[in-house]
């Protein structure tokens, strides 16, 4: 088993089996460092990454060991605690009204004007840090300390399609309608989730993402 330290500069991740296959590897906030340095030297061994909330999962080929060098990435230490490894996308966002219902509670939690709220969520610089709850939904790290707000105690029946939401210490966006408990601030029009395209997912982990207003 790997050795997890966490300091100022640098982190040594701690893995474990899972499964057979599995090795869940604990990154802390390295998880897209790690991620690209991964992706960038093309384990054979490797399956497939799956990224987590501050964790990798590593599916590795059926009677596949962890090589050397595999091994050595995981232990290295890396500087920095975010990667930006993909590209950057400019998402506009209709914000309040019908479209963010919940911006006046979110901004008044805040302590901030309408208009000083979406200008802060707008200025920050986010990462996607991975997917999930829905194909193509981002949890975007990067959302200001004044911002994060705990979800809705009761969840919405019904959210609509391009919503984006503040949950906990992210920000999010739905691809799709349906439930959803996120609190609701902005609605865009970029199509998140396109089984249609190549690349079904618009938003893809270590993509950067700022959020214009409308």
């Amino acid at each position: 088993m790997g050795k997890y330290t966490r300091g100022q500069s640098h982190v040594h991740p701690t893995w474990r089996w899972v499964s057979e296959r599995g090795l869940r590897v604990a990154t802390g906030d390295a998880t897209l460092a790690y991620y690209a340095a991964l992706v960038s030297q093309n384990f054979a061994e490797i399956d497939d990454i799956i990224l987590a909330d501050e964790s990798l999962l590593l599916v590795l080929q059926r009677g596949a060991a962890v090589s050397a060098d595999l091994r050595a990435v995981l232990m290295a230490p890396l500087l920095g605690t975010q990667a930006a490894i993909g590209k950057l996308h400019e998402i506009v966002v209709e914000y309040g009204g019908a479209a963010g219902p919940d911006l006046p509670l979110m901004a008044d939690l805040a302590g901030m004007s309408l208009a000083a709220y979406i200008n802060s969520h707008t200025a920050a610089d986010y990462a996607v840090a991975f997917l999930g709850f829905q194909p193509g939904f981002p949890y975007l790290r990067g959302l200001p300390r004044a911002l994060h707000a705990q979800r809705r105690a009761s969840p919405r029946l019904r959210v609509a399609a391009g919503s984006v939401a503040i949950g906990g210490g992210y920000t999010g966006i739905y691809p799709a309608c349906g439930p959803g408990g996120w609190q609701i601030i902005g609605r865009t029009r970029s199509v998140l989730f396109d089984p249609q395209r190549d690349a079904p997912a618009l938003l893809m982990p270590g993509d950067r993402v700022r959020f214009v207003s409308l």
